[in-house]
């Protein structure tokens, strides 16, 4: 199989982004070395959206360095993959297009609007949280079935 043969197009990495998958995000912590996380996202007008708590290592990260990597596997037994490069915004200020965003995030992840708002009252109490948006610099989508 070569290499072009292997490669998703724009519509397939688009298609393959719509289901609701983990992302592993790396980001870099000082030392250099990679701190990578399981995340929830949603891709969205050729933009990356995920939510973090202002506590977490990413977010402490990501504020000292935009950079950021994220990989999106479909799980075994399915061979395809999806790998994006770019830099990270952080917004903090509530606006109601953020709160959208966030709830789009978790929604998609559960069956019901009762179990995505069981989920975000479950985790309140971690505090305040921001919404990353990752700008793409590459995307590139593997299919080795």
């Amino acid at each position: 199989m070569s290499e072009q043969s292997t490669r998703m197009d724009r519509s397939q990495v688009a298609a393959f982004l719509d289901e609701p998958r983990h992302a592993i995000a790396a980001v870099l912590r000082p030392s250099g070395e990679a701190q990578l996380s399981p995340i929830w996202f949603l891709y969205q007008a050729d933009r990356f959206y995920f939510s973090v708590h202002r506590k977490s290592a990413k977010y402490r990260e990501l504020s000292r360095d935009p950079r950021i990597t994220l990989c999106v596997d479909a799980g075994h037994p399915d061979a395809r993959a999806v790998t994006i490069t770019g830099s990270a915004e952080l917004i903090t200020k509530e606006s109601p297009e953020r709160s959208d965003l966030e709830w789009r995030i978790v929604r998609r992840y559960h069956k019901s609007d009762e179990d995505a708002h069981r989920w975000e009252a479950s985790i309140a109490h971690e505090g305040p949280g921001a919404l990353i948006v990752v700008s793409p610099e590459r995307i590139v989508g593997w299919d080795y079935n």
